[in-house]
């Protein structure tokens, strides 16, 4: 592979030391309570008007929604709930009889709490509030709760308020970053504390989650948006660049990568994109000039199998393919967090309206996890039982076993009930 334009920086470039801060500022509110929180609130997000929004505050952000906007919103919050469903019917539970008389079975038991975040940072993230709250009632969570940061005086965008009202969040938080993360994980302001925290959010953000890992679920460790692009002769190059730039806007750090088995395709791209940078507005255009210039990158592949190859490597959040035979392109392809098949769809589909869910691993992350879905939701426990009969055999070999393993504590709980219900019987259950 030949880079035609390679990144000045990578996802590690510039990373800030927040662990520091955010542990602290977690370690505070666990022991402060929604005091610090509320302080917190104030210094950080410029809030001091009521934390819990209440109906009258939801029916009033109703009304500032225009109509277009409402309708548009159940088209996304439909097409999200359908493809969740589905998702939750392709789960199945099941018991089977591994040999005779031992039977194994598996429940799916939704967690009982969730907090979901919703950014409000740069952009109105409607979409993030359908994605999380949709997808966590689809899996049959008893409580969900959200938190996203007020905008000014004004409280919680209203879009965003009527999106989480109508997907189903049980109680909705003014309250961004880590205060509203640990909010939502210690329980506080009328929520449950969460079994689970989801949702996308910045550097602090995810590091809250990921220190609170354990204490409490995560959805994953995310990073900035990602998206690359694999491409050959047939595409156009000015989807191609449209596309780039369009997940470029994420931020200063969103890195857009094309991979390309055609030079002039590649050539035209890398012409065409600080074109289209310049007619955005701002902010978007310094976000996507900056994240272009620093983390964009074109490769020139000789073949279709080694631009696969390169696109596993980088196992990007994003992926489109808008190249020929899109069937060889998903069966072969492994590593990534959305595929986005042919030039008919884009990222941007994804991110809003089509029904997968726009929340999806960053940094690599797509070699061994996929995005938010109802699985995250969900709990696939196990169960046994047997007759007395099947222990013959499960109980000798399981003696014979732990003894094996120098663990004889474990041994006579075989032992035990081989002696009970066959007492007349000799086994063998000394070790080998």
């Amino acid at each position: 592979m030949i880079y035609l334009k390679k990144a000045k920086k990578t996802a590690a470039s510039d990373h800030s030391d927040v662990q520091s801060i955010v542990l602290r500022m977690l370690d505070e509110i666990r022991d402060g309570g929604e005091a610090r929180a509320l302080a917190y609130a104030r210094e950080l997000d410029g809030w001091d008007g009521d934390v819990v929004v209440s109906q009258a505050q939801i029916d009033a952000a109703a009304d500032q929604v225009p109509e277009s906007l409402k309708a548009d919103i159940h088209r996304s919050y439909e097409r999200v709930r359908r493809f969740a469903e589905a998702q939750r019917d392709s789960h199945k539970e099941f018991e089977t009889e591994v040999s005779p008389g031992v039977f194994a079975g598996q429940r799916l038991i939704p967690v009982e709490s969730v907090g979901c975040y919703v950014p409000g940072g740069r952009y109105c993230h409607v979409a993030s509030a359908i994605m999380s709250v949709t997808t966590a009632r689809a899996a049959g969570v008893e409580h969900v709760a959200a938190c996203s940061p007020p905008r000014g005086e004004g409280g919680i965008h209203p879009a965003v308020l009527y999106a989480l009202k109508l997907c189903g969040a049980d109680v909705v938080l003014t309250m961004g970053g880590v205060q509203g993360i640990a909010a939502m994980a210690y329980g506080h302001f009328g929520t449950r504390a969460a079994d689970i925290l989801v949702g996308p959010g910045n550097q602090f953000v995810a590091e809250a989650k990921r220190l609170l890992f354990g204490q409490v679920g995560i959805d994953m460790f995310a990073g900035p948006s990602e998206i690359l692009v694999i491409a050959d002769d047939s595409a156009d190059p000015e989807i191609v660049a449209q596309d780039l730039v369009g997940q470029a806007e994420h931020g200063p750090n969103s890195p857009a990568w094309l991979v390309c088995t055609s030079k002039k395709l590649a050539e035209q791209v890398i012409q065409r994109v600080p074109e289209v940078i310049d007619a955005l507005p701002q902010p978007n255009r310094d976000h996507a000039e900056q994240s272009w210039r620093e983390y964009g990158e074109v490769i020139l592949a000789g073949t279709r199998e080694e631009a696969a190859t390169v696109s596993d490597q980088y196992a990007p959040e994003h992926l489109e393919v808008q190249a020929e035979d899109l069937q060889w392109w998903l069966d072969r392809l492994r590593n990534y967090g959305s595929l986005f098949l042919g030039e008919e769809t884009t990222v941007a589909y994804g991110d809003k309206t089509s029904g997968t869910n726009h929340i999806l691993p960053t940094k690599g992350a797509p070699r061994y996890t996929g995005g938010l879905s109802v699985a995250k939701f969900v709990k696939p426990v196990t169960y046994q039982r047997m007759t007395r009969e099947a222990t013959r055999d499960v109980a000798s070999v399981t003696a014979r076993m732990s003894r094996s393993e120098g663990m004889e504590g474990h041994a006579r709980t075989a032992d035990v009930r081989l002696a009970k219900y066959f007492p007349e019987e000799t086994f063998d259950l000394q070790k080998a």
